[in-house]
Formats: C-alpha cells, sequence, structure tokens
C-alpha cells in the first residue's frame, strides 16, 4: 500500500469520526427521528443538501453562515442514514435505540471506507486531481439516479441500485470534506 493511500484512508477515518461524532451528538437531541424518513423523503434531503453546495460554490457567498463543508458533513450522514432505511425500511414511531442506531451507522460507515479503499487503489488516487465542484456535480448525478430508481420501483436493467449509489455520495462527500478542511 502505497503512502498517499494510507494518508487518504487516515484523512477518510478522520472525517468519518468527525461524522460520526456529529451523528452521536444529534441521536442523543432527537433521538432517530430519521427513521420515519421514506425513500422520497431522504432523497429530497439529500438534494437540497447537494443543492446548496452548488449554490453556494456558484454564488460564492452564504447567506445564513454556513459553508459548503457542513453540507458535504450531512451529506455523508444522510447517506449514512439511506442505507440503514434501506436495510430497515421506514417506520412510523421510532423503534430504535442510539446504541443500535449507533451499531449499524459504524458497519455502514465501515463499507464506505471499503469501498472507497478498492475503488482508491484500482483508480490511483484520482480524487486527489479533481475539482470539489465535480464532486458536487457527481453528487447531484447520483442523487437523480436514486429519484429516477425510485420512480420505476428499483426495477432498473443493468444498472447498480440504491445503495451503490448512497455509498458514492457519501465517499464524494468525504472526499470533499478532506479537501476543505481548514480552508473554510
Amino acid at each position: 500500500m502505497s503512502k498517499a493511500t494510507n494518508n487518504t484512508e487516515e484523512q477518510f477515518r478522520s472525517v468519518m469520526a468527525e461524522c460520526r461524532a456529529l451523528f452521536e451528538k444529534k441521536l442523543h437531541d432527537y433521538g432517530a427521528s430519521w427513521r420515519i424518513l421514506r425513500p422520497s423523503s431522504l432523497t429530497d434531503q439529500l438534494f437540497i443538501k447537494a443543492k446548496r453546495i452548488r449554490s453556494l460554490e456558484i454564488k460564492k457567498e452564504s447567506l445564513v453562515g454556513e459553508g459548503i463543508r457542513p453540507e458535504f458533513i450531512a451529506l455523508i450522514n444522510y447517506g449514512i442514514v439511506g442505507l440503514i432505511q434501506l436495510d430497515r425500511g421506514y417506520v412510523d414511531t421510532v423503534d430504535m435505540t442510539p446504541t443500535e442506531a449507533m451499531a449499524l451507522y459504524d458497519r455502514h460507515a465501515d463499507e464506505a471506507l471499503q469501498l472507497m479503499l478498492k475503488k482508491n487503489h484500482d483508480y490511483d488516487e484520482a480524487w486527489r486531481s479533481m475539482r470539489v465542484s465535480s464532486y458536487t456535480d457527481f453528487i447531484l448525478t447520483k442523487i437523480q439516479r436514486v429519484k429516477e430508481i425510485e420512480d420505476i420501483a428499483g426495477a432498473t436493467l443493468v444498472s447498480e441500485g440504491v445503495d451503490a449509489n448512497y455509498m458514492d455520495i457519501i465517499n464524494y462527500a468525504v472526499f470533499g470534506a478532506i479537501k476543505l478542511k481548514g480552508k473554510e
């Protein structure tokens, strides 16, 4: 394993630890209230976060004071929520303890890390040469794909499923968070 890959893994783990800490604090404050989100609502939540990033990239100004990086962090956490919801389905009443939610969070975060390591090996650190705005556009494309898959009730012919798109959203958002660390 090259030094750059080790650095990527370390940076990825650092961002994921930051995301996990925020998720755990929100879980304390709100419980697993996200369990109520239906797939289309979760997709729309991902969309508004990614759309805000794109808007800030274009306008170069935030009127509410939060920058782009916190939105990448939100995309990571909502992406993991999406993976949990795919596994468990949505509910009408919160049915998960914080301990259960964190165990599921950790499982999906590790899956995202493992996927990134495999892809990063094959793509040879290409993400480092990409612009942050490309991550945003790729995330928006993945969200559009999820919407299309939802609209056809998952009956794809050759495409990856919603879970693969969520994983890619998470990984692109981590790359964005890595690149923007300390720059906002």
